[in-house]
């Protein structure tokens, strides 16, 4: 059962909703970081701007776009860390490397899912049901149409 979600304005089109326009940007800034790092802190600090003076369905995308920025963060930085202190270990650098690249690619799947499904989610003028979630929102991830 789908609900459309509630906009200020009844006869106002979604694709008009107030920061709609901000959310889509903040997922290419995300996806963009995939090249260059910088363009995820640049989305944050748009995500933190315009939370809460938008339509409260494009709100649930700016909290699930923060989230996902600080959540990678901190995945991030304790891979570094462990990375890190592998290396210390004494351990062969096959294994560091192995284990870098691994948790590297497993964060970056990470990110671009969150993104892509919130994105399919914001063309359709649909909220995240759960942006506080550390997976997909709430999202059923399937292969399915």
């Amino acid at each position: 059962m789908a609900s459309t979600p509630a906009t200020a304005d009844p006869q106002a089109p979604l694709h008009k909703a107030p920061g709609r326009g901000a959310a889509i940007i903040v997922y290419g800034l995300f996806l963009g970081s995939v090249m260059g790092v910088v363009t995820a802190p640049i989305g944050a600090a748009i995500a933190h701007r315009r939370r809460g003076r938008v339509t409260g369905w494009v709100d649930s995308h700016l909290r699930f776009q923060i989230r996902t920025f600080w959540l990678g963060l901190a995945f991030g930085l304790l891979g570094l860390g462990g990375w890190q202190l592998l290396g210390v270990a004494g351990l062969p650098p096959s294994f560091s490397w192995t284990y870098g690249y691994l948790l590297f690619t497993v964060g970056l799947i990470w990110m671009v899912g969150r993104c892509g499904v919130g994105l399919h989610r914001l063309l359709a003028n649909r909220p995240i049901a759960r942006p506080a979630s550390l997976a997909f929102g709430g999202a059923a991830i399937t292969l399915e149409d």
